[in-house]
């Protein structure tokens, strides 16, 4: 089985804060105000993401670095 990082490949949390280098709350808080993709309905308590749409967020030219979310 390829276990490359196709975009089709679905993220947890936890590789999505490790990928982009965000922490859970600064995800969660960027997620309720509309500047970070939505999440997947896995189950009844799970959520994922598409890489695809990660990497999107990642490489769109809008998206500009933001003092306020260093720690």
């Amino acid at each position: 089985m390829d276990m490359s990082l196709d975009g089709s490949r679905i993220l947890r949390l936890k590789e999505v804060c490790h990928y982009t280098g965000l922490g859970r709350s600064t995800v969660y808080a960027k997620l309720s105000t509309g500047g970070f993709p939505a999440p997947l309905r896995l189950g009844a308590r799970s959520v994922g993401w598409r890489l695809a749409d990660i990497d999107r967020w990642l490489a769109a030219p809008e998206r500009k670095w933001d003092p306020t979310e260093v720690k």
